[in-house]
């Protein structure tokens, strides 16, 4: 194990690294027509692939967007919808105290006053009525057959003798 503490101020050479792979070099070219190219297979079928991907994510996002505005779509008629529910709920409660305003007595007899032309009663304008203390309840007079549909020839013969 060498030492690695280095005394002095320059720093230590690292050694070079020979089994590096070199780079391909590519060549341009220049002034050649597009049809004089010709593309191997693999690169047409990388191309096919990267245009479809590129149209997929195309599309995923699109669809994305769409539900998007679809779903503002519904939240701003919810809000709308929720807006028009408080507005009659307001009326709604205004109507129900006018109601109970209107009912109370004095407004109606304030009312009856004022639009009806009427008056309290006095004591020359009332009249007692006495009434018997009888039971004004009527008595059956007349008998209520009951015909019974169960019974078989013989009875029914026997009940319209005995009727005759």
């Amino acid at each position: 194990m060498s030492n690695r503490y280095q005394y002095g101020t320059s720093p230590r050479k690292i050694e070079e690294d020979y089994n590096v792979r070199k780079k391909k070099k590519v060549k341009t070219v220049q002034n050649v027509q597009r049809s004089n190219i010709k593309i191997s297979n693999e690169q047409k079928k990388k191309q096919i692939k990267q245009t479809f991907s590129v149209l997929a994510i195309f599309a995923v996002l699109l669809t994305i967007s769409y539900r998007n505005s679809l779903i503002n779509e519904k939240f701003n008629s919810i809000q709308t919808l929720k807006s028009n529910l408080e507005a009659v709920q307001k009326e709604n409660e205004q109507l129900k105290v006018s109601i109970e305003n209107s009912l109370n007595l004095n407004n109606i007899e304030q009312m009856a006053q004022e639009k009806l032309g009427m008056q309290k009663l006095t004591n020359k304008q009332t009249v007692y009525v006495d009434l018997d203390k009888k039971d004004y309840i009527e008595t059956q007079s007349e008998n209520i057959k009951i015909e019974d549909n169960n019974e078989n020839l013989f009875q029914k013969i026997i009940n319209f003798l005995k009727g005759l």
